[in-house]
């Protein structure tokens, strides 16, 4: 049979085409964010305001639209405002002599003052001691010695997550990190339980998780960034802080109570299929002795957490060491050759560096709406057309809380919410008259910051937790919303009485 060389039997198949690359969704947020700046921009300027403050304002209603757009990274939007602040400040005449600019060293050097911040000092000191906590497996060791001891019924499997919880949050200065160290492992127990992963009982234990990380970032100075930033906002903007002492006396009372409410709501919302379930202890106690005896770096990062807990826990009554200061040298320690637990080369790979970034920037960001007085100019703006001026500081703290609150719906990051708009509020409360504790205001309503209870989308915890796939937004909701309101009136109901008793309202 005569065959060509051009035959199919002979021809080699065709390489198929490469697939083409997925395409990128179009950062919408990015473009509106820009044309609401351009827009700012246009506006006539008022007559009391310079035009540095109006250039600040239209640079914030840009960072607010990205960020919570999250068109882009939160790193890359902080490049991104760096820029804008040079470049439209240094251009911008000085506000006490219109016939000088700012120069663009100068308004590089505003929009990175906040990177000399002491709570970015502490910030980057406790993301370190988070990564100390992961590389020795203390975390996971402390949350398995917890749960071994709370028992096997769903009762105190949901009261042993939030155990677990209260327990890392005085050790782990991350809210991420806790809950990537506890999520693991309490899917351990549900798949021991041998329940389902979409049941009521797997669900309400995440969301426990989940939201327990939340109400005690509020107890605990040092548990999330949000109130790092605040401390932050305080000293450069009040020239006053807070001691860790003080936050724990105010928060930790009002956690508490929000801990015994969310366990009650989590088993009335999402009750349980069975009370009585046999595994989880043993599930435990199984990667517990997987572990071994404790290490040598696990028992010297235990004792310098330890000694931190004190003297943060002293500050201003033993002694008059900073917590960022304490915070470094315990870092310090952990880093020691031979006798820390942890060397640089091992560290660097696990510290979150764009959250470094975008808290340094935030903290500028605040600074630089002050210094050209734009958070005057709007605090005063608000203050004229709220009423607020005709309130007392009850009914102020009533009003901004649940304004955070609600605000907080369009924002995946409690770092970029109070980035945003706590120094405005500062600027606002600055601006009231009367007999107001600003600082102990600012506390207070830096406390809301970490409402994130409504949607997932509103902490990280919430997204870590939710990879799980034990539940879905609206079971989530079902109890966040419940949360939120019990929390919020828990917190007008403070502001009469214990915090006013405290001094702080």
């Amino acid at each position: 049979m005569n065959t060509s060389p051009t035959s199919t039997a002979s021809t080699p198949a065709a390489p198929s085409p490469a697939p083409a690359p997925a395409r990128k969704p179009v950062p919408w947020g990015l473009y509106v964010g820009v044309i609401a700046m351009v827009a700012v921009l246009a506006l006539p300027v008022p007559a009391d305001l310079p035009v540095a403050g109006h250039r600040m304002l239209a640079i914030l209603v840009f960072a607010i639209i990205v960020w919570i757009s999250e068109a882009v990274s939160y790193e890359a939007s902080a490049i991104m405002i760096t820029s804008l602040m040079a470049a439209l400040i240094g251009l911008a005449p000085l506000a006490d002599d219109p016939s000088a600019r700012y120069g663009t060293a100068r308004a590089l050097a505003m929009a990175l003052a906040g990177f000399s911040s002491t709570a970015l000092a502490l910030v980057g000191a406790a993301l370190c001691i988070a990564a100390a906590m992961t590389i020795t497996g203390l975390d996971r060791r402390i949350a398995l010695v917890t749960l071994s001891r709370i028992g096997t019924s769903t009762r105190r499997i949901l009261i042993g997550s939030i155990v677990v919880t209260v327990v890392l949050s005085l050790v782990v200065p991350s809210a991420t990190a806790r809950s990537a160290c506890v999520v693991p492992i309490m899917m351990g127990v549900i798949m021991a339980f041998g329940v389902e992963r979409r049941s009521n009982i797997a669900a309400g234990i995440m969301i426990t998780v989940a939201m327990a990380t939340s109400i005690w970032n509020v107890g605990i100075q040092t548990a999330a960034a949000q109130n790092l930033l605040t401390l932050g906002f305080m000293d450069k903007l009040l020239g006053e802080r807070i001691s860790w002492l003080q936050w724990l006396v105010a928060g930790a009372p009002w956690a508490i109570v929000m801990s015994v409410v969310l366990y009650f709501l989590v088993r009335w919302v999402l009750p349980p299929e069975t009370e009585s379930i046999t595994g989880g202890k043993e599930a435990v106690q199984r990667e517990l002795a997987a572990l071994g005896p404790m290490t040598g770096p696990q028992k010297r990062l235990a004792a310098t957490s330890l000694g931190l807990l004190a003297f943060w826990a002293t500050e201003g009554k033993l002694h008059d060491i900073d917590t960022a200061t304490i915070t470094y040298v315990g870092l310090v320690v952990l880093m020691l050759p031979r006798l820390g637990v942890m060397d640089w080369k091992t560290l660097q790979g696990r510290i979150p560096w764009g959250t470094l970034i975008v808290f340094g920037v935030g903290i500028s960001l605040g600074t630089a709406l002050l210094s050209t007085q734009a958070g005057q100019w709007l605090g005063r703006f608000v203050i004229t057309h709220s009423g607020l001026a005709t309130q007392g500081p009850l009914m102020v703290f009533a009003i901004l809380s649940a304004f955070l609150i609600l605000i907080h719906l369009g924002f995946a990051s409690a770092t970029a919410l109070t980035a945003a708009l706590l120094p405005i509020l500062i600027s606002v409360i600055m601006t009231l008259p009367g007999d107001i504790n600003k600082v102990g205001m600012t506390m207070l309503l830096g406390f809301t910051v970490s409402f994130g209870f409504i949607l997932p989308i509103n902490a990280p915890q919430n997204m870590v937790c939710l990879g799980t796939e034990t539940f879905d937004g609206r079971q989530f909701a079902r109890v966040g919303v419940p949360v939120t309101i019990v929390g919020y009136a828990l917190m007008q109901l403070f502001a009469v009485t214990y915090w006013r008793w405290l001094g702080w309202t």
